[in-house]
């Protein structure tokens, strides 16, 4: 029934409304139209159930195209217009929030794009309008972000994030907020990829707007290091390491490339090796040498910034996940997954620094983690700066010398000998001076 049908049938066929001119008016007099009000809502009631029965029917296709489209654009056009004036008939519509969750919930893996993103909107608009609450809804929210529709992911996405900023911007309902982390907590747990998926992402950015800045969050992100999925386990590592946000990976093929599996978004770091310090004093032209000597104290400075980096970690005032970690064992179960990983060597450097950084900050003692670095510890190693700089942020003054010892020694006779160009004894001596001032402060 087209909505001049229905007004019609209510005495007002005169005025010939479309269903925006009726909202406009509906809110300004609620009272006057309540019989326009149940039409319109029998009208949503009566395409909701005829869609349900033609899924059921398997009228729907493979893509989830419904086979009548009008019967989908009612259904549209009816949701949104109901969750619009909701507000202004709690009673009359005291059931209509419960009903379109619920729809979603059955059917959205089957509804068209546009109907369900619609649908969902008009949700939304329900609960900003308090009509519903964020815990009632949060699950499902989470739920459409995995199947598969962008625009429904970002939108559903930031949804979440918004209403739960909402929530703690005035004061925080520590009750309210366990439960909603609770929720996510449990997805972060499961092997579904891509449930783990999204809750890891909506947690680093709570915790990232400091929303959740709390032991139990950091906790959670941390944990989420030995999950069975490379990838969640990239994407936390990633945000250990203090990259700003994990980033989105819009593509849902696994194969591509994503921003979460890229280890190190910035750019690379030079690595000095034998073979570029002989090309920067003895190869090419002056020019040319010119531009490697340069690259070289780049490389240098790179050093040093790492561990200038390294040294603020120990100060008071500095922040990281890190500082909220509970589990002793952390450090320990991480390491034993490096040692008997296959991950490729980027990944590797990732767990690498994250298990540095934890021995150094929490002062812990995980005595077979040097030997582990000595092996790597040579001037023409892949990334070799970072290694270092690694090595200097596990050490501490609880350390036992002579654990770091052979570390120690195999820096002396890789980098500071007579035969090392100037930069590498540089790097060497910078290393050892930082080894020693952590090991005997």
């Amino acid at each position: 029934m087209s909505t001049a049908d229905s007004l019609s049938a209510s005495g007002r066929s005169s005025e010939k409304l479309s269903l925006p001119s009726l909202q406009s008016k509906m809110k300004i007099d609620p009272e006057g139209y309540e019989t326009e009000l149940g039409l319109v809502y029998n009208q949503f009631k009566s395409a909701l159930d005829l869609f349900q029965q033609q899924a059921a029917l398997n009228f729907a296709s493979s893509s989830g195209v419904c086979a009548d489209p009008t019967i989908s654009k009612d259904l549209s056009d009816r949701a949104s217009f109901l969750a619009h004036v909701t507000p202004f008939y709690p009673k009359q519509l005291a059931e209509f929030p419960a009903q379109l969750a619920e729809f979603l919930k059955s059917s959205a893996r089957t509804l068209p794009s546009g109907l369900r993103c619609h649908v969902t909107q008009a949700l939304i608009l329900l609960i900003n309008r308090d009509m519903v609450d964020i815990s009632e809804t949060l699950a499902l929210f989470m739920e459409l972000q995995t199947l598969g529709d962008r625009t429904l992911r970002n939108l559903a996405f930031t949804h979440v994030v918004h209403s739960i900023r909402k929530m703690n911007k005035k004061h925080k309902n520590e009750a309210k907020n366990r439960a909603l982390q609770n929720i996510l907590f449990v997805m972060l747990q499961q092997d579904d990829e891509a449930r783990a998926k999204r809750a890891l992402i909506t947690l680093c950015e709570l915790h990232r707007r400091k929303v959740w800045f709390d032991d139990r969050t950091a906790n959670s992100i941390c944990m989420a290091c030995f999950h069975s999925s490379s990838r969640i386990m990239i994407a936390a590592l990633s945000f250990l390491l203090d990259y700003e946000k994990i980033e989105d990976d819009d593509n849902d093929d696994s194969d591509a490339s994503s921003a979460e599996d890229d280890p190190n978004p910035r750019s690379a770091q030079v690595v000095i090796s034998k073979e570029s310090i002989y090309k920067a004093h003895n190869q090419g032209t002056v020019s040319s040498k010119k531009k490697k000597k340069a690259k070289l104290q780049r490389a240098i400075r790179s050093m040093k910034r790492q561990q200038r980096l390294s040294s603020e970690n120990n100060n008071s005032n500095y922040y990281s996940p890190f500082n909220h970690l509970k589990d002793a064992g952390f450090a320990e179960r991480l390491f034993s997954r490096l040692q008997t990983c296959n991950e490729r060597f980027e990944v590797k450097m990732m767990m690498l620094k994250v298990i540095a950084r934890t021995v150094g900050l929490h002062r812990l003692i995980l005595l077979n983690f040097y030997p582990f670095l000595q092996k790597y510890v040579q001037p023409h190693q892949r990334d070799i700066t970072n290694l270092l700089a690694a090595a200097v942020q596990a050490c501490h003054d609880m350390v036992p010398p002579d654990a770091v010892e052979p570390l120690f020694k195999q820096i002396v006779n890789q980098f500071v000998h007579d035969r090392s160009r100037p930069e590498a004894i540089a790097v060497g001596l910078n290393v050892i001076r930082e080894i020693c001032l952590r090991i005997y402060s």
